[in-house]
C-alpha cells in the first residue's frame, strides 16, 4: 500500500513513541522527514537522528527521543499544518510564533527545510510544515 502523506505518518509515530514512553522510533525514510528530524534535533526537541534499514531492508530514520529528569516527554505537542489536500505558504513576515516562540514552526523554504526562527534570520518564507511545542 502506498502512502501518500509520509511527513503525518512521521508526526504520529512521534506522538505514539512519546505516549508509551519509548526511547526512539523508527520513520520512513524521506529526505523531507530526514530534514524534519534534523531541524528538531538542532532545536533540542529529539537527541538524535540516524539512518538504519528497517527489518525487510528499506531505509528507515531512527530518531531517539528526548525526556527531561522527571521523565516528562520535551514534546508536549506535535501537529501537521500544510497538508496534502490544503497548503500552508506565509511569506517571512507571515510566519507564526508558536506559543510566543516557546515552540517552533518546520518551514520548508527555498533555501532548505528550517525552524522559523532560522527563517525569519534568513529571510525567507515557505510551507509551513508542522509545529511543535
Amino acid at each position: 500500500m502506498a502512502m501518500n502523506d509520509t511527513m503525518a505518518d512521521m508526526l504520529t509515530r512521534i506522538r505514539n513513541g512519546i505516549a508509551v514512553q519509548r526511547q526512539s522510533v523508527d520513520i520512513l525514510a524521506s529526505r523531507v522527514n530526514k530534514a524534519v528530524a534534523e531541524v528538531l534535533e538542532r532545536e533540542g526537541y529529539v537527541i538524535g537522528v540516524r539512518d538504519i534499514l528497517d527489518n525487510r531492508g528499506h531505509p528507515a530514520l531512527r530518531v531517539a527521543l528526548k525526556y527531561d529528569r522527571d521523565g516528562d516527554p520535551v514534546i508536549s505537542k506535535i501537529g501537521r499544518v500544510s497538508r496534502p489536500g490544503r497548503r500552508v505558504y506565509r511569506g517571512v513576515r507571515e510566519i507564526p510564533k508558536v506559543l510566543n516562540g516557546l515552540g517552533i514552526s518546520v518551514v520548508s523554504t527555498s533555501k532548505g527545510v528550517m525552524s522559523d526562527r532560522e527563517a525569519r534570520t534568513a529571510g525567507v518564507g515557505g510551507e509551513i510544515l508542522c509545529e511543535v511545542w
